[in-house]
């Protein structure tokens, strides 16, 4: 007689199996925009579970579409060549030759890498940024402070530089690639009115992909287990009025302001659900679209 650890157990393998079929049947031929960052870009471990879970939803006639940061990178790489970076409300501040490196490192390094990590594991993939095919259009965006000079209280409009906001996303560069089943992987850079090349947040970039390609779901990817509660214990899901209560009480705040915005965003352009996820879980993608429970914070209409 066969003794099998529990873990081991065949009929329990199979159940894993059985408890995907459904989703599998719901979400097969469907679109996923995914917004991959954080220490799930950093850990060679996590780098090979999610390739790995990128290529197993194509596989199964899942169509995912990437959309990559990589701030981090591109700070180092300014520190190595003397530049200090500056950020103002959490934006970069971003002049010509910041722009430079911020291309450099989103569209050749951190893309190529992504790129060939997925086709290391069987995928099919193709590295975009968001000038290749006028994929992404966009506008020069500036934030809003009071005006300490003026005495007035009056906001003054901050200029950022070449920072951008998505203004359109023309699809059909992405209908192409996942018509001839690659995988297309996005750098956040768009073009501007006169030609000119901007930098934009990922989080928008990816909700704007998302809203544009009809996509059943998009998959924020963080360094955090989701959305936490004032007693740091994990909201499962959320609606908008919700959200917007717990940023007025400061529940949500920083960095995870933008990612609920963009959440908001797609989900007003028709996105069915969007999940801010912890990319520090090993398959995290699959663990989110394969199983009942799934993991970190749903935002639904």
């Amino acid at each position: 007689m066969v003794t099998y650890r529990p873990m081991d157990r065949p009929y329990e393998k199979a159940g894993v199996l059985i408890e995907a079929l459904p989703y599998i049947r719901s979400f097969s031929g469907k679109t996923v925009v995914i917004k991959y960052g954080g220490a799930a870009m950093v850990e060679d471990a996590l780098k090979d579970a999610f390739a790995q879970d990128i290529v197993l939803l194509n596989f199964i006639g899942i169509r995912p579409v990437i959309v990559h940061g990589g701030g981090p990178r591109i700070s180092k790489t300014m520190e190595r060549m003397g530049k200090k970076p500056t950020f103002v409300q959490g934006q970069r501040f971003t002049d010509e030759e910041t722009m430079d490196i911020v291309e450099m490192v989103l569209g050749g390094l951190v893309n190529k890498e992504i790129v060939t990590l997925i086709n290391r594991h069987g995928g099919r993939a193709i590295g975009l940024s968001g000038k290749d095919g006028g994929l992404l259009k966009a506008r020069k965006k500036g934030v809003q402070r009071v005006s300490k000079a003026s005495g007035t209280g009056a906001p003054e409009i901050i200029d950022l530089g070449l920072v951008g906001e998505v203004d359109r996303v023309e699809p059909d560069v992405l209908d192409a690639l996942e018509e001839a089943n690659f995988i297309p992987v996005i750098a956040p850079v768009g073009v501007g009115p006169s030609g000119e090349t901007l930098n934009i947040n990922a989080d928008y970039v990816a909700s704007a992909v998302a809203a544009a390609v009809g996509a059943e779901k998009l998959m924020l990817l963080t360094d955090a287990p989701g959305i936490l509660d004032k007693k740091v214990q994990l909201m499962t899901s959320l609606t908008r009025k919700r959200i917007q209560s717990l940023i007025r009480n400061g529940t949500i705040s920083g960095g995870m302001i933008p990612k609920v915005d963009s959440a908001l965003k797609a989900l007003d352009a028709g996105v069915s659900k969007v999940h801010i996820i912890d990319g520090r879980i090993p398959h995290c993608l699959l663990l989110e679209v394969f199983t009942k429970e799934g993991i970190g914070t749903e935002i639904l209409k």
